[in-house]
């Protein structure tokens, strides 16, 4: 495996809480059982430092382990092949599914980042004080993230998670300070 593995990852049964997400399998590579993967992580070799990888094809599915044989950048994402997965067809069959890592095998968010499981849930309130609603996702597109923000009664607004509109996190009030009007 490419990059510094860490041994003893733990597996889903020993996580504390649900996997972090982390990427998917996005398709086939080559007829030997690879697979390319669309890291979701601001660094894409960030899931190069891990044997021990959870998956599932749904989130209404189980989270289930599976033992990281080898894995290598190939940008722009990187490419991975599994213990059990020997064909091109025992790969596809793993198309579409998200790639977690449990949160006590990543290392803590450095000042002023988060990981973006941690904003699912937040009150999001812009600068005149109205409240928005609540993030129910956040999801990648390119460029930057984007906040998926909820409110009862109300379409959802899609908030780009970028200093411009995004002012302040709290993680510990439960909330998030944006520049985004009421009727955008």
């Amino acid at each position: 495996m490419s990059g510094t593995a860490r041994a003893g990852a733990p597996r889903v049964d020993a996580m504390d809480a649900a996997p972090l997400l982390m990427g998917r399998i996005a398709a086939p590579f080559g007829v030997r059982g690879w697979m390319h993967v669309t890291p979701w992580s601001e660094d894409p070799a960030a899931l190069l430092a891990h044997r021990v990888w959870a998956i599932r094809k749904t989130d209404k599915d189980a989270w289930r382990s599976v033992d990281v044989i080898e894995a290598k950048l190939q940008l722009p994402g990187l490419v991975a092949r599994f213990a059990g997965v020997e064909t091109r067809e025992d790969a596809a069959a793993l198309r579409g599914c998200e790639i977690g890592l449990a949160r006590q095998a990543l290392e803590a968010p450095r000042d002023g980042e988060v990981y973006w499981a941690d904003l699912v849930g937040l009150d999001v309130v812009n600068r005149e004080g109205v409240a928005l609603g609540r993030v129910a996702d956040v999801s990648g597109h390119g460029a930057h993230p984007v906040l998926h923000v909820a409110a009862a009664g109300a379409a959802a607004r899609l908030i780009p998670y970028v200093p411009a509109y995004v002012e302040r996190v709290d993680l510990a009030a439960r909330r998030i300070d944006v520049d985004w009007q009421a009727d955008y």
